[in-house]
């Protein structure tokens, strides 16, 4: 189905009931997404609103950025439980993690057990800047380890945009890849919205996520999409009930 511009669909409007998130920062003041419990639970009731009934909520795991550790991230997971469910929110929410894959991330799933997505699926993603120079070894490394990444927004990595193969590489290296959804509505401008449009045409995406972090995210949802042809979108968005409790 194609849209001109006059008729081009809402975002939030393609947010089926019953979707689950499974990539957002909701925990307050663990990085960069929400700061405060208030935040969290105003963040939360937006995507509720928006049909999500399930949040996997993933602060990131940074070394010497965010040096979260699984305790810590458990333990405010459940207070924050706690508080969504005193503001009348008691949809299911977990917390896992975004690990960006780096040496310390490699001693981390050599030595413990990582928090997934769901059984064995793990949230990674890559610096802005470049590829990690053993990319394509700690990925085979963590397959090994009983793993499968998930890459998040792979759409983003400008260093990849001239080289389609690259893309098509990761996913022979057994990577997953998931859409930001607010890349459909340019929120992270043109080259980016055109990159993901050319991984939905070429079926390249397996999971969305919102990365919600704070309300400017949650605005963006009320933007029209950018794409020429919705369907693909469409149907990637349904594969995220793979991850229903």
């Amino acid at each position: 189905m194609f849209f001109f511009s006059k008729n081009k669909a809402v975002l939030k409007d393609l947010i089926p009931d019953n979707h689950v998130d499974i990539h957002s920062h909701l925990l307050p003041g663990i990085d960069d997404g929400a700061r405060t419990i208030e935040d969290s639970i105003r963040l939360t009731n937006a995507l509720q609103n928006f049909g999500i009934s399930q949040i996997i909520t993933t602060p990131h795991i940074i070394q010497h950025v965010w040096d979260n550790t699984q305790e810590q991230i458990q333990a405010l997971e459940k207070e924050t439980v706690t508080k969504l469910a005193t503001a009348n929110l008691s949809m299911p929410f977990k917390a896992a993690a975004e690990y960006l894959m780096d040496d310390q991330f490699v001693r981390l799933f050599q030595s413990q057990k990582l928090l997934t997505l769901k059984d064995n699926y793990v949230l990674v993603e890559m610096s802005y800047i470049n590829a990690p120079i053993q990319l394509y070894t700690i990925l085979f490394d963590l397959q090994v380890a009983g793993y499968i990444p998930v890459l998040a927004h792979p759409e983003r990595y400008l260093f990849y945009q001239n080289n389609f193969d690259e893309y098509k590489k990761l996913k022979r290296a057994g990577c997953l890849f998931q859409l930001n959804l607010l890349a459909v509505v340019g929120y992270y401008g043109d080259q980016i919205s055109k990159t993901a449009e050319k991984l939905l045409a070429a079926g390249l995406y397996d999971y969305v996520g919102s990365d919600v972090h704070h309300d400017n995210h949650i605005a963006a949802f009320s933007e029209k999409i950018t794409l020429k042809d919705v369907v693909p979108l469409q149907e990637v968005i349904k594969n995220n009930q793979f991850f229903i409790q």
